[in-house]
């Protein structure tokens, strides 16, 4: 029996943490995993509505342990909720410890993405 957290949704998004991407002491900016999480809700939320997308609010998000140089950040995304024109996105992201196979769950948020035709208004999301 295994009583280990694993990731819920599907991967999205893999990418390697750089030092570009971190403070002095080597944790990575939460801004940057927050970008990233964005980043993996247009994929799929595009993918669903089969055209463009927009992020329209995230809701609560809380680190709870840092991300380091040399990890790879793994954003899992599920869609929750399909409305007219929007989706709510559950993301959850996960490091995978350097050199390891050890993946940690660093934060969660959920993504409220909005469909838009052409002219950059709403428009519905089509039946899956």
């Amino acid at each position: 029996m295994n009583d280990k957290p694993t990731p819920t949704g599907e991967l999205t998004l893999r990418t390697l943490a750089m030092p570009g991407d971190a403070n002095a002491a080597g944790d990575i900016f939460g801004g940057w995993v927050m970008a990233q999480m964005d980043l993996a809700c247009g994929i799929r939320a595009a993918e669903r509505a089969r055209g463009r997308v927009v992020t329209a609010a995230v809701q609560e998000m809380a680190f709870a342990m840092p991300v380091k140089i040399g990890d790879t950040l793994c954003v899992y995304t599920d869609i929750a909720k399909v409305g007219r024109t929007s989706m709510t996105l559950a993301v959850e992201v996960w490091a995978q410890r350097y050199l390891t196979h050890t993946m940690e769950k660093v934060t969660e948020a959920r993504f409220v993405m909005v469909a838009l035709d052409r002219d950059g208004k709403p428009t519905p999301v089509p039946a899956a």
